[in-house]
């Protein structure tokens, strides 16, 4: 049984840090959170992976208070079924735009961040995550937004010489 004193400090501490957090502000959504919002709704993906095709469809939804984008991927991908999970939001302390993207094909997630140029119509994220190989890869994800219902997504990583290349891409179309 813990002593008397120890419990009241335990306590006492307990309730500095109750009083500190119930005295924070809850974060509001800035002009960034309603960048991604404008992204809200249902698109039709065509993905392209060197000469191959195929179909999909993305549905993007604001969350937790206005903060988050979430993503919800469904497809195919090389003849096999492919789905895949998301979440966007800005980072004010870090001045960026940030994500955190799982599917079906890794194990591990990409995590990337960066910004949009200065006319607000291309984002360009950095980050690292599973290689083909399933080691840890360079990557950059490109988005550039083709007025409000279209946009035209890129990935790239280093190609079999070092160099950076197109991976895939995928051309969104929102549905109506």
């Amino acid at each position: 049984m813990l002593p008397v004193r120890h419990l009241l400090f335990v306590l006492s501490v307990l309730s500095v840090f109750a009083l500190n957090v119930s005295a924070q502000e809850s974060p509001k959504p800035g002009p960034e959170h309603q960048k991604l919002k404008e992204l809200e709704g249902t698109w039709d993906a065509t993905m392209k992976f060197g000469d191959a095709e195929s179909k999909g469809t993305m549905i993007y939804k604001m969350d937790l208070g206005g903060l988050w984008l979430t993503s919800d991927f469904r497809g195919e991908f090389g003849g096999e079924k492919f789905a895949g999970k998301g979440l966007d939001s800005y980072d004010p302390t870090k001045k960026k735009y940030i994500s955190v993207w799982v599917d079906s094909m890794i194990t591990s997630p990409l995590i990337t961040e960066g910004t949009y140029d200065k006319e607000g119509k291309v984002l360009t994220q950095t980050g690292e995550g599973p290689g083909p190989d399933g080691k840890p890869m360079k990557m950059k994800m490109v988005t550039e937004h083709q007025g409000k219902d279209a946009m035209l997504f890129t990935m790239f990583a280093p190609g079999p010489d070092g160099k950076e290349a197109a991976m895939f891409s995928i051309s969104y179309k929102r549905r109506k």
